[in-house]
């Protein structure tokens, strides 16, 4: 599992939750830092993106040790 952190380090983030690197890769690829914090800012989840939420339900079929390359969004 990575540490990922809902709010950036280099936006004054220090809470850090679980995430599998999959997962990780997946929100790099789809977020700015800035969006990043009007997320969590607002209580808006990541899977409001619609990217990411196809991205959620392709996944979750997947065995927890699956890894794939992950395409990049922005």
């Amino acid at each position: 599992m990575d540490r990922f952190h809902p709010i950036p380090k280099s936006r004054g983030g220090r809470e850090t939750v679980a995430v599998h690197p999959i997962c990780r890769e997946t929100i790099d690829a789809n977020f700015t830092a800035s969006e990043l914090v009007r997320h969590a800012e607002a209580g808006t989840p990541l899977t409001d993106n619609e990217t990411v939420a196809r991205f959620v339900k392709w996944v979750s079929n997947k065995p927890a040790d699956f890894h794939s390359a992950t395409k990049t969004g922005r």
